[in-house]
């Protein structure tokens, strides 16, 4: 099969392997998938990956249990025998594979496999490439999962990029008092048309937030997003990113901010929200390449000011 391969430089693999999908597991052909911040720092030496790239998909189910659904797929793939796993835990479970990114590979290929229970049908009024946004989205509720974000707290989303677009939509849904501080007007007219308030300027942000959420996948978002966070606030990281981190903790332990990480989400809110019309992604897309130019496809989603790219696999079989 085809697939887009990162062995230390980015590569499109013309006969690589098909994968074989074990006992518990599915084999799905994709349909489409798309590329994401996470992908593009691992071509910069992230994680350490070496393997088939790509975690956001939506394909059909060509082996296994669902045979013949439409599905997208949680990433991390789990024991479920492991303390961890047993305490509700599987996303962190400490045995896990993620796909595309630790011990598995993605997404960008033809095929992949995915544990069954990993799987979500997609609802039909979904189109393909809107359900290639199930997992960042997913991401994006992942917030409200770890923080209890009130009608009357005043909050601040730190990035325009899409995840930080998905979760300000996200959070809006919450009724607070919601500002997105960015460095694109084109991007932050998204939002605005939305009646979410905007900012290129950080300066003008204050009175400090209840709740900060750094979306920027810079080391300097931390910064400013700990400059947000009033004391006895929460400051929720939702950045990645290959390199280090230098931060004065002193200030945190004084003003006593809580610090949460947040990353991989729930898929059916995700779909629910997608299927209910209540977030906006088609205004993320930017650009739609084939397989076969995949690593131009990258060199796109690198460029400045770039939304989602998205690779189409394959043709939908109805019928």
């Amino acid at each position: 099969m085809n697939a887009l391969v990162f062995d230390g430089q980015l590569k499109l693999e013309r006969a690589r392997a098909m994968p074989r999908a074990p006992a518990g597991e599915a084999r799905v052909r994709v349909l489409r998938a798309g590329i994401c911040n996470t992908d593009l720092e691992i071509v910069k030496g992230y994680m350490g990956f070496r393997g088939v790239l790509g975690h956001e998909f939506v394909g059909v189910v060509a082996e296994g249990e669902l045979r013949g659904a439409r599905v997208v797929g949680e990433i991390n793939a789990y024991d479920g025998t492991c303390p961890t796993c047993r305490r509700g835990d599987v996303t962190h479970c400490p045995n896990r594979t993620t796909l595309g990114i630790v011990n598995r590979d993605g997404a960008l290929a033809e095929f992949l496999t995915l544990p069954a229970r990993n799987l979500h049908r997609v609802p039909a009024s979904v189109s393909d490439a809107q359900a290639v946004f199930t997992e960042p989205l997913a991401a994006a509720c992942e917030i409200t999962e770890r923080v209890h974000i009130r009608p009357t707290d005043r909050v601040c989303v730190i990035g325009d990029g899409k995840l930080g677009l998905l979760c300000a939509q996200v959070l809006q849904l919450t009724g607070c008092e919601l500002l997105v501080v960015g460095r694109h007007a084109t991007k932050l007219a998204i939002l605005s048309k939305r009646g979410i308030a905007t900012t290129t300027d950080a300066d003008s942000s204050f009175p400090q937030f209840d709740v900060v959420v750094d979306c920027t996948g810079h080391a300097s978002g931390f910064d400013l997003a700990r400059k947000l966070t009033r004391p006895r606030g929460t400051l929720v990281l939702k950045s990645t990113f290959h390199g280090g981190q230098e931060t004065a903790f002193a200030p945190i332990v004084v003003d006593e901010i809580a610090i949460v990480g947040s990353r991989c989400g729930p898929f059916e809110p995700a779909l629910r929200l997608l299927e209910q019309k209540l977030v906006d992604v088609d205004s993320l897309i930017s650009a739609e390449y084939p397989l076969e130019r995949g690593i131009e496809a990258f060199e796109r989603a690198a460029a400045r000011g770039v939304m989602k790219v998205q690779i189409a696999v394959a043709e939908r079989v109805t019928g």
